[in-house]
């Protein structure tokens, strides 16, 4: 089985999180992703977070499928083996500051004269261009202009964040979703390549729903709302008996008139005001008081099970130990196994999104440092004398 993008070759110029996400579901699908990294420790994100034998377990899943070129960008000849690589490949990825590649020699000019179907995706803080566009930024950052810090955290308190690195994240979605959009353009022979710039910043605003037009027609300022979806009715985090939250989304109007007669409250199942949104948005807190009376006096499995017969989106909230227990995500192959250096074996997160004939998979899981090296180097032409100078010489790893 042919995966879809096994014909594509993509080079990552990434640390982290951002461009190494974005090429990780590059790979996944089946593209050559080679990863450049620098000499010595490599992509730091080799020691954050939990470690086993000395490497990240985050490691393992953010490279997986990808072949590691150690590589000093700060050789000439170092530059000139990215050039040869620049020749043949569909698509490079990076995530260093604006201007960066620039002074590497590895411009747009450079890369798009070397290579005129080249598509170059960049990911920073603020974009390419703009009066903010040198200043760093990370994830956070990013989260924090666009947006979503301010409207994250209970009412009255201080922005919270999300635990991962949503605005990263965000980032590598968009960049995914770009690079795919030129490569189309060149495969079907509209067009050569182009620069795909995304901002982190602009990731995180693009997912804000009607933040903008609701403060322009209507100078309202979304604020925190805890578990609560503003605006829209009934949406919340409800506490059961047993200590436990439930999610529930009872907010189009069938599901809502379920919902309340579920909980014994026909009469507001019945009440005109409340037979759409904007009626019930405007008494949120009336719906919830009755919701919770309900959920408060009921094990979590009980109100589980009520709101399911009913057909009445509801869910708990998951840990990591609900996740890997939970017999969807396994029927889903949402939970792989992948083996590590030293015979351990560790479950690590399945492909998204789910493809009917030409499924992503895991071939490997993130390489050693430079594992690739050699290989990659033979593929452009040289010879063994031609690498092992190039090591002695500081070149490559």
């Amino acid at each position: 089985m042919t995966a879809p993008l096994s014909a594509i070759k993509v080079i990552e110029i990434g640390t982290l999180i951002a461009a190494p996400f974005a090429a990780r579901m590059l790979a996944e699908f089946g593209a050559e992703v080679i990863k450049i990294e620098a000499m010595g420790q490599g992509d730091p994100l080799r020691k954050w977070r939990k470690l086993h034998e000395g490497t990240s377990l985050w490691w393992y899943l953010q490279s997986r499928n990808k072949k590691s070129l150690a590589l000093n960008l700060k050789s000439p000849e170092g530059i000139e083996l990215v050039k040869q690589l620049a020749t043949s490949a569909d698509v490079l990825i990076e995530n260093l500051r604006p201007g960066a590649l620039e002074k590497l020699g590895l411009g747009w000019d450079v890369l798009h004269a070397l290579n005129p179907n080249l598509t170059l995706v960049r990911i920073s803080g603020y974009g390419q261009t703009g009066p903010y566009r040198d200043r760093p930024g990370f994830g956070a950052i990013g989260e924090a202009m666009g947006g979503i810090r301010y409207t994250t955290g209970t009412p009255g308190s201080p922005p919270a964040r999300v635990g991962v690195s949503l605005g990263d994240s965000l980032a590598s979605l968009h960049a995914v979703i770009g690079a795919l959009m030129s490569l189309l353009r060149v495969k079907t022979g509209q067009g050569g390549g182009q620069v795909v710039d995304v901002s982190l910043a602009e990731s995180v605003f693009n997912v804000m729903e009607s933040l903008v037009p609701e403060y322009d027609m209507q100078g309202h300022i979304r604020e925190r709302s805890g578990g609560a979806l503003p605006g829209i009715a009934p949406s919340n985090t409800y506490l059961t008996a047993d200590g436990a939250y439930v999610v529930i989304a009872g907010n189009s109007d069938p599901i809502y008139k379920r919902l309340m007669n579920v909980i014994g409250r026909s009469d507001l199942a019945d009440a005109p005001e409340f037979a759409h949104n904007d009626g019930r948005a405007l008494k949120s807190n009336v719906l919830d008081a009755a919701i919770t009376h309900w959920t408060s006096s009921l094990p979590i499995n009980d109100v589980l099970s009520a709101l399911e017969a009913a057909e009445v989106p509801a869910g708990r909230i998951y840990s990591v130990a609900d996740i890997v227990a939970d017999p969807h995500y396994q029927a889903r192959d949402m939970l792989l196994n992948a083996d590590l250096p030293g015979g351990a074996t560790v479950k690590m997160p399945g492909i998204v999104p789910k493809l009917s004939e030409t499924p992503g998979g895991v071939n490997w899981s993130g390489p050693q440092l430079g594992q690739h090296t050699d290989g990659i180097l033979a593929g452009l032409g040289l010879t063994g004398a031609d690498i092992e100078r190039l090591k002695a010489e500081g070149v490559v790893q």
